[in-house]
């Protein structure tokens, strides 16, 4: 593989986690708030680790670039 298809690559995996991200808030928007805050507050700390999973890719990139 290239470096432009890595970076490629790369660039897709940012925006698939990215769109995780919304999703995952998303569902823990919903339950937040109601007596099953427990699944909220376990879907945030998910959200966290995506988050964290994005700026990795994107500190990657940032190397091969």
């Amino acid at each position: 593989m290239s470096t432009d298809s890595d970076l490629a690559e790369l660039s897709t995996l940012r925006a698939q986690v990215e769109e995780l991200v919304r999703r995952v808030t998303a569902v823990a928007a919903h339950y937040d708030d109601t007596p099953d805050s427990a699944v909220a507050a376990d879907l945030f700390a998910a959200e966290r680790s995506l988050v964290t999973a994005r700026r990795q890719l994107e500190r990657a990139a940032g190397h091969l670039a």
